[in-house]
């Protein structure tokens, strides 16, 4: 759960816990809720009575050793996301809130999850990966050295905490394993897939068709995206059916180099980019493992996000697999 502490400051215990942290050696105070509610007062149409009014909250952020003033939650939500209108109405990122979305695999879904925060599309994040944050993470990954050896489910949850404190977020850094299956996916509108493990891609989506609930996944490599609508066609084959018949059972019994065309086969080697398709030969030889680029991560927590977006306007999309790849695009700019 949330390792940041919302305390009510129209409490009067809290306003004691407040005082008692305020008095800690080194702590941080930060307090500029005035002029919030000033650029909140200055909003059109001028919020309600009951937005303004509200009580302030004080947040403590122990990793940051800080304690900071903000509006509270209904006021806090209407100017963060003020600049949204009209692109979604105010009644649409309403609804938004009654999303619950998932998120495996914290690298490429650390950009994911950031993307969906900070657009305020969801009520609920819940984010699974068994790994911690590596140096070698960092040419993607947008979090920064205080963050190293941290589990990638906390590194993200903190980094949505400072944005928005009051999004619920869930963190199993156990990953997504069956004894907490359940948990994780029971309730979810949304999942989505960026996990590394071909194991924990037919293992997610046979829990998520078993509950119906849509998968979405982004390969950075061209922009791959993928959509599979299990609620709607709950006896879908998994992946679009490109492995066959094959489940996560099957796959145990299977050793690395015979999963390694299985892999293949989702992704198209006929499709990959040029660079991409230079370097498999080298993986194991010069290259540790397969590139990947900030840009394209960064591309597929923008695609994503706008695929979860047309869930919460109730204008989703159906089954398949588009290729947003911007090298294309850019080799494509023509003068006026």
């Amino acid at each position: 759960m949330s390792e940041h502490r919302i305390l009510n400051s129209a409490l009067e215990s809290d306003i004691a816990t407040v005082e008692e942290l305020a008095a800690q050696p080194g702590i941080r105070i930060l307090d500029a809720s005035q002029n919030q509610l000033e650029s909140l007062m200055g909003l059109l149409p001028t919020p309600s009575a009951e937005v303004l009014d509200e009580p302030q909250r004080w947040i403590h952020y122990p990793w940051r050793n800080s304690l900071v003033k903000l509006l509270g939650p209904k006021g806090f939500r209407t100017l963060r996301l003020d600049r949204n209108r009209n692109k979604i109405t105010l009644s649409e990122q309403e609804r938004m809130t009654e999303l619950r979305v998932g998120v495996v695999g914290l690298s490429v879904g650390h950009a994911v999850a950031h993307t969906i925060a900070i657009e305020g599309l969801c009520g609920e994040l819940r984010l699974a990966d068994f790994d911690v944050l590596d140096l070698s993470n960092l040419n993607r990954v947008p979090a920064s050295v205080f963050d190293l050896d941290i589990n990638k489910t906390t590194v993200a949850a903190r980094r949505i905490a400072e944005l928005d404190p009051y999004l619920t977020v869930v963190t199993h850094p156990e990953g997504l394993i069956a004894s907490s299956m359940d948990t994780f996916m029971d309730g979810l509108d949304i999942v989505i897939d960026e996990c590394d493990s071909l194991d924990a891609k037919l293992t997610l989506r046979e829990a998520a068709r078993s509950r119906g609930i849509p998968v979405l996944m982004e390969t950075s490599d061209g922009g791959i995206l993928d959509v599979e609508r299990f609620d709607l066609e709950p006896t879908r084959p998994l992946l679009h059916g490109l492995l066959g018949d094959l489940d996560a059972r099957s796959l145990a019994d299977i050793t690395p180099e015979q999963k390694a065309p299985l892999a293949a086969r989702i992704l198209d080697p006929t499709k990959l980019t040029p660079r991409m398709l230079a370097s498999l030969p080298e993986i194991g030889v010069s290259l540790s493992t397969w590139p990947q680029l900030g840009s394209d991560v960064a591309l597929g927590g923008a695609s994503v996000a706008a695929v979860v977006r047309t869930f919460g306007l109730g204008t989703p999309p159906p089954s398949g697999r588009v290729r947003i790849n911007l090298e294309t695009h850019i080799s494509a700019i023509v003068d006026f």
